[in-house]
């Protein structure tokens, strides 16, 4: 099952949850939100309640306006230089680890995500995702037909990625 974010999320909350290899669950919110807003922002019961870190990342995608390849660069650069003793700090272990994952999107390009390859970065833990505007458009200066390009439109998408229990 391949799970897009499409524009109908836009404007309304909507949470969908998977099965996955690796990962207990995934679970998608997509929702119009400032950057300001916390994710977990009047939830009375937050994905992640005991927050032990968070990771900050940014990928970009400078030909082919793929949304989900600088979301999954986002969240790699967020996570790959660290190396942390789960078992020790996260009762429960990686069984117990939490994700919440915040991803800052071009409101233009949020409809060609698919969350379920952004997850595949992660190697364990149960992930939420809130996709809110933000990110940015900025000119590639060429188009590249063989690369993808359908117009010069370069995507960088930010990420902030909680991780506790």
């Amino acid at each position: 099952t391949v799970l897009r974010a499409t524009g109908a999320f836009v404007g309304r909350a909507r949470t969908d949850t998977v099965a996955k290899e690796n990962i207990k669950s995934l679970s998608i919110t997509m929702l119009l939100s400032s950057a300001s807003e916390s994710a977990n922002k009047g939830e009375k019961n937050p994905h992640v309640p005991n927050v032990l870190l968070v990771e900050c990342g940014f990928g970009n995608d400078s030909h082919g306006q793929n949304a989900t390849k600088a979301a999954r660069r986002a969240c790699r650069n967020a996570i790959e230089f660290n190396s942390i003793s789960i078992k020790k700090i996260v009762p429960g272990g990686y069984d117990a680890m939490k994700l919440n994952v915040i991803l800052a999107v071009p409101a233009l390009y949020q409809n060609t995500l698919d969350l379920e390859e952004v997850a595949s970065v992660f190697p364990y833990g149960d992930v939420k995702f809130t996709i809110q505007d933000g990110g940015m458009v900025a000119p590639s200066g060429r188009i590249i037909e063989s690369l993808g390009d359908k117009n010069d439109d370069m995507l960088i998408v930010c990420a902030a990625v909680q991780v506790g229990y």
